[in-house]
């Protein structure tokens, strides 16, 4: 027990020991005539977020000698993101006025190049001190005519020894023709500042978006649908239950034992010999139920460390925190999963760990090799990199892993042992044929509806940040919006577990965890809506990389909500079983 007290705790010091650390790491301060360094990231079509190319892919001003590449970012590289030096000469609180950068000799291939990049509102973006700057290759005037932009304006505003904020535009368009010789050239200019370092991101955040009423509005309509649906279920579950023990205590005493006995039961405690016996597949079932409490639990603490270290302000920061803790969060999985494995008496347990282990990341590697696959044959930058792939396979390996070894041996061995209320008959009960609505697919797919409806504003949300430029930032409110979709989660499938024994069908496991995790269908069909309705999306890779990105955040979410349905079906079960008379 020692063990399962201190290894999340240790966890969690880590992790905001990394976060800390990383946070003074990129408050970079300069001194007078220091370097600043303009990295050069990324273009691609505005209308496909996620396709995108090295900037250098283009025929730009490209840097002498070997680029130096920024690679000490993690996230950042698993995004896709490929930061170069410019090798712009910009110093601090030097301006600069108008100073040439290169020239560029427009051959065929660079006409094509760029004529086919304007063609498709190809824009690019660029990182200074950390702060993203964003334009567009060029535009067609009213001629049609198809002009490049050959001058940079960087307006810089500083703070003291810090940058506060980048202003970033362009002029002098030229038109693009065969044989024509562009002057690229650049300005500089340093503007003082009384804006404090910490709201330096203010800027970018679009408040009039995310805090329109209707975000609001939403928010107090899941509030009272949780209010309205917790005094609902408790008092339709606590009338049945009360009439029904309120029955069988009269029968105690206006019947004799052999009367009793002769009484004729119906409903759920007809299952009292059925209702504890192991689901099928029960090493994939404690595989799947440990993976979405660990994402739980994943959930929780990104929401609580954006909170407090708005990780909205560093770049590749979320996927980065998302990565270690997920890595740190495995002890919780492999606990899980051996206590439930255990429990219901599974004796392969090294066969349930490695499936424990492996379920998840194989299902996360899959789709992502297919992206890469696809994004691959685009020449995009979307595929992982090689060398970062081995990075996150390392701490797979040698974190995730031995925890959820550690955490399945801790779990087996104190926190399974068997305490059912009820013993379990040798011979499974019939189950007899009920009404439609009573049967475990339609309680499945019921159960996903009230969750999804308590969610699908702040989804809307979260795709528009995902799919069209905007930062999100409200990450209390979304720790709200999760609470609530925890607590109707809970109720929603407490109710349809209750149908289901009503039912006297005794194979509640696996419908009360697919009720739950029927979530993901709502997610997925509403994707599907956005992508036709709120995107722009006209290529494949940018629609395989949607599509499989929706998938993924769907399963897991699915995942999630299905464990926590599970884990509030089981203490509902053990509960309202335990107060009934057991043979």
């Amino acid at each position: 027990m020692v063990m399962a007290a201190s290894s999340p705790s240790d966890s969690v010091f880590v992790i905001l020991c990394f976060l800390f650390l990383s946070s003074l790491a990129l408050a970079t301060k300069y001194q007078e005539d220091d370097n600043v360094t303009l990295w050069a990231n990324v273009v691609g079509p505005y209308n496909n977020p996620q396709e995108t190319y090295s900037f250098y892919s283009l025929p730009y001003c490209r840097p002498s000698g070997v680029a130096t590449k920024n690679t000490s970012d993690l996230g950042v590289l698993l995004k896709g993101n490929q930061l170069i030096d410019t090798q712009v000469d910009i110093k601090f609180k030097r301006d600069i006025h108008r100073i040439s950068l290169c020239e560029v000799k427009l051959d065929a291939a660079a006409v094509k190049l760029f004529k086919d990049a304007i063609s498709s509102s190809y824009w690019f973006e660029l990182f200074l001190d950390d702060l993203p700057l964003w334009g567009f290759i060029g535009h067609e005037d009213y001629y049609n005519k198809v002009m490049i932009y050959t001058h940079w304006n960087i307006a810089i505003h500083y703070n003291g020894e810090q940058i506060i904020h980048v202003n970033f535009s362009q002029e002098n368009p030229k038109p693009l023709e065969k044989g024509r010789q562009l002057n690229m050239t650049y300005s500089v200019n340093w503007i003082p500042t009384d804006t404090k370092f910490s709201r330096r991101f203010d800027v970018y955040l679009d408040h009039r978006f995310f805090e329109h009423q209707v975000h609001w509005f939403s928010i107090f309509n899941s509030l009272v649908m949780v209010v309205f649906l917790a005094g609902l279920v408790s008092k339709i579950l606590m009338r049945t239950l009360c009439t029904e023990d309120g029955k069988h205590a009269r029968e105690d005493i206006d019947l004799g034992l052999l009367e009793k006995e002769l009484v004729e039961e119906s409903g759920w405690k007809l299952l009292h010999g059925d209702v504890f016996r192991p689901p099928q597949n029960l090493a994939l079932f404690s595989a799947i139920v440990g993976t979405g409490v660990q994402l739980m639990m994943l959930v929780f603490l990104l929401i609580i460390f954006a909170i407090f270290g708005r990780l909205y302000m560093w770049r590749g920061a979320i996927t980065t925190a998302f990565l270690y803790c997920y890595a740190l969060t495995s002890f919780v999985l492999g606990y899980t999963s051996g206590a439930i494995y255990f429990r219901y008496g599974g004796e392969k347990w090294k066969k349930a760990m490695i499936l424990t282990a492996f379920l998840f990341p194989c299902i996360g590697f899959a789709i992502s090799s297919i992206l890469d696959i696809i994004a691959m044959f685009y020449g995009s930058l979307a595929p992982i990199p090689s060398n970062i792939m081995v990075v996150a396979l390392a701490i797979w390996a040698f974190i995730s892993l031995p925890l959820v070894v550690v955490g399945t041996l801790v779990g087996r061995n104190f926190g399974g042992a068997p305490n059912d209320p009820c013993r379990t008959n040798t011979i499974p009960r019939p189950i007899p044929e009920k009404r439609f609505y009573l049967t475990r697919s339609v309680i499945c797919l019921m159960g996903g509806v009230l969750p999804f409806g308590s969610i699908f504003v702040e989804i809307y949300f979260v795709f528009t940040c995902l799919w069209n430029y905007k930062i999100y930032y409200l990450y209390g409110v979304l720790l709200l919006v999760f609470i609530i979709l925890i607590i109707v989660t809970i109720f929603a499938t407490i109710l349809g577990t209750y149908m289901l024994l009503n039912a006297e069908n005794h194979h509640w496991q696996w419908t009360s965890f697919l009720a739950g995790a029927s979530i993901a269908i709502y997610i997925f069909l509403y994707s599907i809506y956005y992508y036709h309705v709120k995107t722009r999306i006209s290529s494949f890779i940018q629609a395989s990389i949607y599509f499989g990105s929706t998938l993924m955040l769907s399963l897991g979410l699915g995942i999630l909500c299905g464990a926590v349905g599970y884990v509030a079906s089981n203490l509902f079960v053990r509960w309202i079983y335990r107060n009934i008379k057991c043979e």
